[in-house]
């Protein structure tokens, strides 16, 4: 099963993946972990998230590129956070993948839904503004874009999640409170 999970920063959406993970029963719990600590505030949010999974099973694999590189356990429930985070290091950093961004995201998504029970996606909406960009911003704005709308075309489930409240854009409900640990 694919998953993907939308929202704004501060909605709740990590949260809500991670119950999604938890709804999947026992099994071996992967968190693929994209962001580069670069600078103290990443520091701090990967020490937050880390927090938020403490005591929930997850084995953490930090990963910035080549999700397509990737071996593991067939038998895993992944959660893939964050698509954008993926979209930026693929796009800047020296062994990303740089024009080639949405191809070796979009492989690496396949090859990560192909290989594991479960995977569910964390992405951001950043499209609601209505500021306009330009250069590499805009090209990110893109990329990630058609990322996300290739991620929702394939996925069993889309999900956007709002002030903490799960708004189901395709397939879905609520994960059955009885299997979250």
């Amino acid at each position: 099963m694919l998953v993907l999970v939308t929202g704004g920063s501060g909605s709740g959406k990590s949260a809500y993946a991670e119950e999604k993970i938890l709804s999947f029963g026992q099994g071996k719990r992967i968190y693929i972990a994209t962001m580069f600590p670069f600078d103290k505030e990443s520091d701090a949010r990967i020490l937050r998230h880390r927090q938020m999974r403490a005591g929930k099973g997850f084995e953490t694999v930090e990963r910035y590129t080549d999700l397509k590189g990737l071996k593991l356990d067939p038998d895993s429930v992944v959660l893939l956070e964050c698509m954008s985070n993926l979209t930026a290091n693929e796009m800047f950093q020296e062994e990303g993948a740089h024009e080639r961004t949405v191809e070796a995201v979009m492989e690496g998504v396949k090859h990560l839904r192909d290989s594991v029970q479960h995977l569910v996606i964390v992405t951001n909406e950043i499209f609601s503004e209505t500021a306009q960009y330009l250069g590499e911003t805009a090209l990110y704005q893109s990329y990630l874009g058609e990322i996300n709308c290739q991620i929702a075309g394939e996925a069993d489930e889309v999900t956007e999640v709002v002030y903490g409240i799960p708004v189901y854009l395709k397939g879905g409900c609520v994960p059955d409170e009885k299997n979250v640990e």
